[in-house]
């Protein structure tokens, strides 16, 4: 079992050095105590942190429409509406997809968040994962937990709530029938053997800006000592092929006027040889190009779509920029992946929802 350190939900209203906490050791022993008391048993130990569900909410996505996972920034646009607070000031982590196609993501503060784990550093706690304790119910039949205080539900009941008992009474007629109530007072194994059998579903709140970071090895200082040995090997080899090089750059820029001279139409070259055959037979219009390459990308991928396009430019060094509106982030997904099939990539450049709409733009990658 890891070494686990719970921030219980009734610290939320303490100063931060009297948090009470339980510390579940590596053998399984509960020990409660505040937190000035845990750090110095936690000293130089890497823990499993466990917060309380109050300090997160729980959202989930639509049923996605491809089997591939999306970036983290498309699910972000997908779950936007149900967040209360802007996105920059949240910090979302993201779970496997579920029996249903829908992917749950834990949303915290970030200043909250960062602010949790400064207190831990600043204690000498290593902080290796941190979970939510409503996540950590077992999937299956739906289940409430007293924990720490109050209610818990978990994954059984499609949500991640905590509960006083005055609300659980409330809630009753909303909850399954078959939910089953346990309490950790009368049972405590049962938590006990979820901290030690972690749910494989769990969400680790330590993704993105929040990853941990892996040590440098002692293996990798002496590689790159080897590095820098062979980085001057080459370059005493360079040394010695560099008057070479200058006469073949000055050879090359000679060639390069007079072959503005003779088509001083060609400002810009980039591969002297081809540009000099092409010139000599017949040149390809690059314009005719692109634009043969937008219509093949209307009338394969966004002709099958029901987005609106309100708007097609081309910028050079930019490629083709498309302003257009969808039925939902979904639809914008399902275009991205029908586009790598036809084999023209697209980006999203920026998506926001008005209304009932999304409106988005998109880039046509390799079009510069």
């Amino acid at each position: 079992m890891n070494t686990w350190l719970y921030l219980t939900a009734e610290g939320l209203d303490t100063p931060p050095q009297d948090w009470p906490c339980v510390h579940w050791t590596a053998t399984g022993q509960r020990q409660h105590l505040p937190l000035h008391q845990a750090a110095p048993l936690l000293k130089g130990i890497g823990v499993d942190l466990l917060l309380p569900m109050e300090m997160c909410s729980w959202v989930r996505t639509d049923p996605w429409p491809t089997k591939r996972r999306p970036e983290a920034q498309a699910i972000a646009y997908a779950v936007e509406d149900q967040l209360s607070e802007a996105l920059e000031v949240l910090h979302l982590s993201i779970g496997a997809r579920d029996q249903a196609g829908c992917y749950p993501v834990l949303v915290i503060g970030r200043e909250r968040l960062t602010a949790v784990l400064a207190l831990l550093t600043e204690a000498g706690i290593e902080v290796r994962a941190v979970f939510v304790d409503a996540d950590l119910l077992p999937t299956g039949q739906a289940l409430g937990v007293w924990w720490s205080g109050r209610w818990l539900l978990g994954p059984g009941t499609s949500t991640r709530m905590a509960l006083s008992s005055e609300a659980r009474a409330q809630l009753t007629g909303y909850l399954p029938q078959d939910i089953q109530w346990l309490d950790d007072r009368e049972a405590p194994a049962h938590i006990d053997q979820w901290l030690a059998n972690r749910p494989a579903q769990a969400i680790n709140l330590l993704q993105g800006a929040f990853a941990v970071r892996r040590k440098t090895l002692p293996w990798r200082f002496c590689g790159s000592v080897l590095l820098i040995l062979a980085m001057m090997s080459w370059a005493a080899i360079e040394t010695r092929i560099r008057f070479l090089a200058t006469e073949n750059r000055q050879l090359a820029a000679r060639n390069e006027q007079q072959f503005k001279a003779l088509y001083p139409q060609q400002s810009r070259i980039v591969d002297l040889a081809a540009q000099l055959k092409a010139m000599q037979s017949q040149p390809v219009d690059p314009q005719h190009t692109r634009v043969a390459g937008l219509v093949k990308l209307i009338e394969g991928v966004i002709g099958a779509s029901q987005v609106e396009v309100q708007r097609i430019e081309f910028r050079a060094g930019e490629g083709w920029k498309i302003q257009l509106t969808a039925n939902s982030f979904a639809e914008l997904e399902q275009l991205r992946e029908r586009g790598r099939q036809h084999g023209s990539p697209l980006r999203v450049e920026s998506a926001s929802k008005v209304l009932d709409r999304v409106r988005a733009t998109l880039i046509v990658e390799g079009e510069a």
